[in-house]
């Protein structure tokens, strides 16, 4: 397995992921959640992503087939996710509650749809056709690692920005969440109603 190991396809593969989880680019939402008084935990959020993509990684295609769920429809479902969450940082409302259990927001929507979403979970699997599996592993471990950097540092990443810019960012980066929300929906959207024909 050791052998297999390819700098290469571990800085392909990380960077697919790294463009599909675009961690710099939710760093907006972060903010937003955490001034939404929500607990954001960042070995929590990373570990539960960690998790759900290994999982994912090997038993996917089974796990989906399993509930009679096919990419489509989980990708539906996550953008439907996504697009509540870009809502939220336009209207300035909450709408997925900060229920109990200690979680706050690090499992959803950090860990999912945010970090482990549906485009990076389909990714990581067809990275498999090209990818040995310890290099993908690696590029995956990596953005994880990143992930919590950015987790782990986002109050001093507020320091910086200041309060002014970052109400100006979660509303403009809400209406982009919106628009990606859509056309992942519409986008999956067709490929389920033409399956169902």
């Amino acid at each position: 397995m050791f052998s297999e190991i390819n700098f290469v396809e571990i800085v392909s593969a990380f960077v697919v992921l790294f463009a599909i989880i675009d961690v710099t680019g939710s760093i907006p939402i972060f903010l937003s959640l955490k001034n939404q008084q929500k607990s954001i935990k960042p070995w929590q959020a990373c570990l539960a992503s960690l998790v759900l993509f290994v999982v994912f990684f090997y038993s996917g295609d089974a796990l989906l087939k399993l509930f009679g769920v096919d990419s489509a429809s989980f990708a539906v479902a996550g953008a439907l996710v996504i697009f509540i969450l870009a809502l939220e940082m336009v209207l300035g409302i909450e709408i997925i509650k900060n229920e109990g259990g200690g979680n706050g927001a690090s499992i959803v929507p950090i860990a999912f749809p945010l970090i482990a979403g549906p485009g990076a979970l389909t990714a990581l699997l067809s990275l498999r056709a090209d990818h040995a599996v310890i290099n993908i592993l690696i590029a995956l471990f990596l953005n994880v690692l990143f992930a919590f950097i950015v987790l782990a540092s986002i109050d001093k990443i507020e320091k910086v920005l200041g309060k002014a810019t970052i109400f100006i960012l979660r509303k403009f980066f809400g209406v982009i969440l919106l628009a990606l929300a859509v056309n992942m929906f519409v986008d999956n959207l067709a490929t389920v109603i033409a399956s169902l024909k």
